[in-house]
């Protein structure tokens, strides 16, 4: 049965957000949709018919109104996603400190203000968070330091919130994807041999599509879900936790 409060989407016009709201929408959940850039906001709320707000994910304030917002006609939420990201993809060394605080503020800063929101809004029937961590603060992998860092927050923060309101019936889980073929990693697979050599790190033999997260996000949404709180699940095609086979020579 869908939700009868709203679910709110941060990010809602990302690869990852179009496709939980449109899983959404197709089961008949109400959503309010958050995004950054207002063209493509309101492409996406005359699609699916619904309201939404232009949100800087880097203003905790303008999370919390657009959850206020969210709320104002049944005076609670059933769930919020933060499906807001970047990508930055640098050694340590040249990384700055501008680049450092911008990733650290845009992926915990908002998942901060999310949950802060939520504790505020759920108090009553209690409902579900979901935010977006990532394979790569599971495993070691080259250039990622600042993004595995906030990733690696993400979780932390998580496991405390979940812990602190599990008394209000608030679910906090956290999704950690692979490679997820998006309009944010494109640099990353644009090319053939670039998406064939993505596809070989993981053991399933192919980078992520946007409807594989989003799938599950939706499970965890799902009212239904009321034993599940403090998970972080990597969905990453074997990422996380599995070598992949070795690639076999032509001889």
């Amino acid at each position: 049965m869908p939700a009868t409060d709203p679910v709110v989407i941060f990010g809602a016009t990302g690869g990852i957000g179009t496709a939980l709201a449109r899983r959404l929408h197709a089961v008949g959940t109400p959503l309010f949709l958050a995004a950054r850039d207002p063209e493509k906001l309101q492409i996406l709320m005359n699609e699916l018919g619904a309201p939404g707000q232009v949100v800087d994910a880097m203003q905790s304030g303008e999370i919390e109104a657009a959850c206020q917002q969210a709320a104002s006609a049944t005076g609670s939420l059933s769930g919020i996603a933060n499906c807001v990201g970047s990508l930055i993809l640098k050694p340590a060394h040249l990384t700055t400190d501008q680049e450092l605080m911008n990733t650290l503020m845009l992926h915990i800063g908002s998942s901060l203000a999310v949950v802060r929101a939520a504790a505020k809004l759920m108090r009553g029937a209690g409902g579900s968070i979901v935010l977006v961590s990532s394979a790569a603060a599971r495993i070691g992998l080259a250039n990622h330091e600042a993004i595995a860092a906030a990733k690696g927050g993400i979780q932390g923060l998580a496991l405390s919130a979940a812990a602190t309101y599990a008394s209000k019936n608030i679910r906090v889980n956290v999704v950690a994807p692979g490679l997820v073929r998006t309009p944010l990693t494109q640099k990353i697979w644009q090319s053939a041999a670039s998406e064939a050599m993505s596809a070989q790190m993981h053991a399933l033999g192919r980078i992520g599509e946007p409807d594989d997260v989003a799938s599950l996000m939706q499970w965890l949404l799902d009212p239904a879900q009321t034993w599940v709180t403090g998970q972080i699940f990597g969905i990453d095609g074997g990422l996380g936790v599995i070598a992949p086979r070795p690639k076999q020579s032509a001889g």
